[in-house]
């Protein structure tokens, strides 16, 4: 996962990077060619082809991985391809200003510009749009891990015992929330996302509220809002967090998603302390504590069941 702290693993592949920006590419690292349109899996209908197998080879190397390399990539990008299918059944994925922002703090803490970045991912035959893939996958599956085992319920037992241990219940913002999507078809997504975008953040200027709000979107083409109904503070998406905190009126700034361009709809909001909010405040810090081998099991528990579940050809 990319976050404001470069983690270990993006630490290794950014003095890989910073090597490749000083010295001229040997041998060894030299990129295999990805313009092979060969198929090497299919998963639950998805292919993965020769260029995309040829790119993540070419990014294992900068990960200085050993072995059989091309094994490896393609068990790689057919877990990703499991997980990004995920991520899109349970709408959980990251914006693309997310991933932009993390592209560029990558960039930063690597002591080079986005476009020094990208020209030396290019070079490597790995290429940016493999890389961001990488890192939408990464923020948006650690998202998913946190909400599905986040949210287990707490017993009594334990929640009375941590709120005996803290003395008195803790708060949180409760909101009641409406999901607002300008739909962009993939097929017109570089065509129209700019104008899509004007119109929605046009639309928040005239939002008539919660209660009018499907009848607001109905005026529009390609429209539609979910009820998100009762979110916890602790709950929300990272992505929405500083949107939520940014909120003018009763609509947050828009987001650039898979879907299309996306805001939310604060239909209320107010402190609370009641036993669900404490239980909520107390798995987030659990998950805070848990660290990478709390999230390791869960993630392989999770991909466990969606290989049972799935359709996986190889060629």
């Amino acid at each position: 996962m990319f976050s404001a702290r470069t983690p270990m693993r993006a630490m290794v592949i950014g003095a890989a990077i910073m090597a490749m920006a000083a010295v001229a590419v040997p041998q060894a690292y030299a990129a295999t060619g990805g313009g092979g349109s060969e198929v090497k899996a299919v998963v639950n209908n998805t292919a993965i082809t020769s260029g995309d197998v040829a790119k993540r080879v070419n990014f294992l190397k900068l990960q200085h991985q050993k072995g059989d390399l091309g094994k490896l990539a393609v068990q790689q990008l057919v877990d990703e391809t499991l997980k990004r299918q995920e991520i899109t059944r349970v709408h959980m994925s990251v914006s693309t200003q997310d991933v932009d922002a993390a592209f560029g703090r990558f960039a930063t803490s690597n002591k080079m510009s986005t476009e020094q970045l990208g020209q030396i991912l290019d070079k490597m035959g790995v290429g940016v749009d493999h890389f961001k893939s990488y890192i939408a996958v990464s923020m948006s599956w650690s998202r998913v891990i946190n909400a599905r085992y986040g949210s287990a319920k707490m017993s009594n037992d334990d929640l009375v015992k941590r709120m005996t241990e803290n003395k008195e219940k803790p708060a949180t913002t409760e909101y009641f929330l409406k999901q607002v999507i300008f739909v962009i078809p993939a097929a017109k997504r570089n065509a129209i996302t700019a104008q899509r975008k004007a119109e929605a953040e046009a639309s928040r200027a005239k939002f008539p509220g919660c209660d009018q709000a499907k009848v607001f979107a109905a005026t529009m083409h390609d429209v539609s809002v979910r009820d998100l109904g009762r979110v916890l503070a602790p709950e929300l998406p990272d992505g929405w967090k500083p949107l939520i905190e940014k909120a003018s009126g009763n609509t947050t700034p828009t987001l650039v998603t898979d879907r299309g361009i996306e805001y939310l709809a604060i239909c209320s909001q107010r402190q609370v302390n009641d036993d669900v909010a404490a239980a909520a405040v107390f798995r987030a810090e659990d998950i805070g504590k848990g660290g990478d081998q709390a999230v390791s099991a869960n993630d392989k528990k999770y991909m466990d069941e969606l290989r049972s579940k799935a359709q996986i050809l190889y060629r």
